[in-house]
């Protein structure tokens, strides 16, 4: 065990358990390595990403037809 480490348990269901040991092995790590991932993502989230909206795909889904909106039309779609 590593000195800045807590040893701790934890009682899970029996269920969960061999649910948490398939998934591991799936993945091709540790039952303790995935358990630490979770809770890494739910006590320290990683923050969201600030900058520019990605347009690549467009706002509005593609039907395969033009269409014709205008700027007010537009306006109130993202300003209701």
């Amino acid at each position: 065990m590593k000195p800045d480490s807590v040893r701790t348990s934890v009682d899970i269901p029996r269920n969960l358990h061999r649910k948490l040991r398939e998934e591991a092995a799936k993945r091709g790590c540790s039952a303790r390595q995935l358990i630490l991932a979770a809770i890494e993502q739910v006590i320290v989230p990683t923050p969201t990403k600030k900058g520019r909206l990605n347009l690549e795909h467009g706002l509005i889904p593609r039907t395969g037809k033009p269409i014709s909106i205008t700027n007010e039309e537009i306006y109130e779609l993202g300003f209701p």
